[in-house]
């Protein structure tokens, strides 16, 4: 109880120090991420003077409207509207009835007298109406016309215009309308009621018309033309109204140059420098504080992701590191092509940013790698901001996101290296489906030039991205010691020097450790382990038995065994080192540390119970911890597993008639007397899961060992 007890606060502290350890990786992680993109959110400030000379081209770092210089081009263009004025209809009704009256009223005269001349009346009205004179007829109109033109024509243009034909008249009628409509049209102010008489006066003098009747008709347009455009002050704000809100901002663009190298600053340049905020640091501490947070939040995404790996036993301090120097290239990488990518020149369609969704998967887990994709993405979108404080670049992390997406997707299984390239051929498609969909989704026009070249930067970002993930897996699989599914499948060849000696020195255990290897591998993928280390780990879990590979039964093809002969405790002693001498020549052959744990592990602490209850016959005080392995224990799913299959696929081999009950009974009791021996206390497996696995083994064990037809033989025949 005690040393469950113990066991239990051991665990607990290790989980502390593995919480402990994952927060300082990520803390330092986020520590580099912050210094590499820090220039991308905090813009240098200048000490300068007013008339001072630039000894640098100074860029404006944000996009701000310079409200001064907004409101300077408002006011000019206010200035530059007029006053507006407004045509009076009342007058210019009044003044074309006037015209019309005067004309119709002589013109209504003439056509009375030429009635009166005609018509078969008596002789004295005749001769009155002939003898009308032209006094009378002046007389006559003074009294139908309007006062105002009474009292402004004279006596002598009536009589003119009466002595005029008729067909003159209606000529001069037509003329002198026309003129003043067209000139009254187009209004009429104080400061050009002269220039409009005179229009007036000018298409007269030019006309054909009798010179006395032009004389007549000058002297009705001075008293006819008169001011008739008003000012509207409502007119004239509306105008002014409309030429304010025509004015675009005055705006000083991210990365437009302020001032040029050697150029004078004027106090215009200094003003915009000051409102840019380059002449105070006060407002670069916002964006900081918002790049901490940013990064606070991502660190603790990948605290949470890392700890729940750490809590299911496959977070180590290797894999730890491993993910730290990934990220280190990956934002490394980052940053050197934005020093290079412009507006123009778009260089982060060739950022292989695929790369760090691909070592992840393979070092680590899936799920890991695409939530890191999310890290990666969006400290993209700010180390590709143009150096822009504030400004996210969402086209670069959507295209960093998908990238990766597609080299997890893309590489769901590892057989060989060849899987990564096959890999960068997704990532390619995915790579020009989305450059190509930024291209269509823009308002600007691009030629076939720009679709060939960003698209060709998808497939270089691909290509790379391949490439570079094989290239690197030799750095962490030697210089770091992880240990990744393209490794493991190496080791799993049977061209390896190791299995090769297995297989000629000892070929029943070989082929006791490809049976145990394939049982293995099927329990560990039930369960959610990793089944191709655990098929790896049991080809070389008895390589220690090429050692003296003919005191193991299996290796033993004559009915002579040696055990027979020799004192149990030798016996015991010898088949005891066997774990211990493979432990030795695998690490002289330089194979992975959780190979060689899984070697060293899987018998455990566990009993050789022939050789002790043989010794225990002869001496009844024997100790019984002369007869067990010195350990250790199973600490990892996949060699607690090997250690179950390896007893079971044992045992059942010597059934001479394995059953499926037989089977199921032999695992059951195995099992069981594997945890009431407290052989699987240190193991991450849970109730659960040894369920599965007890299953596992059974369903596979039938397979391996199911009934066959016995055929009879020559004798029975």
């Amino acid at each position: 109880m005690k040393e469950k007890l113990f066991h239990k606060i051991e665990k607990w502290l290790g989980n502390r120090t593995s919480l402990f350890l994952i927060v300082v990786a990520v803390f330092i992680q986020s520590i580099f991420f912050f210094f590499i993109s820090l220039n991308n959110v905090y813009t240098e400030t200048y000490d300068l003077q007013r008339f001072a000379t630039a000894n640098t081209t100074i860029r404006s770092p944000v996009t701000i409207e310079n409200e001064a210089e907004t409101e300077r081009k408002t006011r000019e263009a206010v200035q530059q509207i007029g006053d507006r004025y407004s045509i009076s209809e009342q007058v210019n009704n009044e003044r074309i009835g006037y015209s019309e009256e005067i004309f119709d009223a002589v013109l209504a005269l003439d056509e009375e007298e030429e009635e009166a001349g005609t018509e078969e009346e008596t002789e004295n009205n005749g001769e009155e109406a002939a003898k009308l004179t032209a006094e009378e007829k002046i007389d006559r109109l003074r009294q139908v016309l309007s006062e105002d033109i009474v009292l402004e024509v004279s006596a002598d243009a009536f009589r003119t215009l009466i002595n005029q034909p008729t067909e003159e008249v209606e000529k001069a009628q037509k003329l002198f309308i026309a003129s003043v409509e067209e000139v009254m049209d187009n209004g009429v102010r104080t400061e050009n009621l002269q220039t409009a008489k005179v229009n007036v006066q000018e298409e007269i003098k030019y006309s054909e018309l009798d010179p006395v009747l032009k004389d007549v008709l000058i002297e009705f347009s001075n008293f006819i033309v008169t001011e008739n455009s008003f000012f509207d002050l409502e007119a004239t704000n509306e105008a002014r109204k409309i030429a304010a809100s025509n004015v675009d901002p005055e705006m000083i663009k991210a990365g437009e140059i302020i001032v040029s190298e050697g150029q004078v600053i004027t106090n215009e340049i200094y003003e915009q420098l000051r409102l840019v905020g380059l002449l105070d640091g006060e407002r670069n501490f916002y964006p900081v504080i918002g790049l901490i947070l940013l990064l606070i939040i991502l660190g603790s995404v990948s605290v949470v992701e890392i700890n729940k790996l750490a809590n299911r036993g496959t977070m180590n301090k290797r894999v730890l590191a491993a993910l730290l120097t990934i990220s280190i290239i990956v934002v490394t990488l980052m940053k050197v092509v934005s020093f290079y990518s412009t507006d123009s020149n778009q260089l982060f369609y060739i950022m292989p940013i695929a790369m760090g969704a691909l070592l992840l998967k393979l070092f680590i887990s899936e799920r890991l790698a695409i939530i890191m994709a999310g890290v990666y993405a969006i400290i993209g979108t700010v180390i590709f901001n143009g150096l822009i404080p504030g400004a996210l670049n969402i086209e670069a992390g959507i295209y960093f996101f998908f990238s990766q997406l597609a080299g997890i997707i893309f590489f769901p299984q590892v057989k060989d290296r060849l899987a990564i390239l096959r890999a960068g051929l997704g990532i390619i498609l995915v790579n020009i489906l989305t450059v190509l969909l930024f291209l269509f989704l823009s308002f600007e026009k691009y030629t076939l030039i720009d679709f060939v070249l960003n698209s060709a930067y998808g497939l270089v970002s691909a290509f790379l991205a391949a490439v570079l993930t094989i290239g690197l897996l030799p750095f962490f699989e030697t210089g770091l010691g992880i240990l990744s599914d393209t490794k493991l499948l190496q080791l799993s060849s049977p061209n390896q020097p190791l299995l090769k000696k297995l297989l000629v020195e000892a070929p029943g255990t070989y082929h006791h450790s490809v049976m145990v290897a394939n049982i293995s591998e099927t329990a560990c993928e039930a369960i959610g382990a990793n089944g191709l280390l655990a098929r790896v780990g049991a080809y070389y879990h008895d390589i220690g038995k090429t050692v003296r590979p003919q005191f193991f039964i299996e290796n033993q093809l004559s009915n002579r065994n040696p055990h027979d002969r020799m004192d149990p405790k030798e016996s015991a002693k010898i088949i005891i080192s066997h774990p211990y001498d493979g432990v030795d020549m695998l690490k002289e052959n330089k194979l992975p540390k959780e190979v060689i744990e899984i070697a060293k592990s899987h018998h455990g602490t566990s009993l050789l119970k022939f050789f002790y209850y043989k010794e225990k016959k002869k001496d009844p005080d024997v100790q019984e911890k002369e007869f067990r392995y010195p350990g250790p224990k199973p600490k990892t799913k996949e060699s607690a597993v090997i250690s179950i299959c390896d007893s079971v696929e044992a045992a059942v081999r010597s059934l001479s008639e394995p059953t499926e009950e037989k089977i199921e009974e032999i695992v059951s009791a195995i099992m069981n007397d594997r945890i009431a021996d407290g052989q699987l206390d240190e193991s991450p497996l849970t109730l659960t899961e040894l369920k599965v696995i007890q299953r596992t083994i059974c369903d596979s064990l039938k397979g391996f060992f199911h009934s066959r037809i016995q055929y009879p033989n020559r004798e029975e025949k």
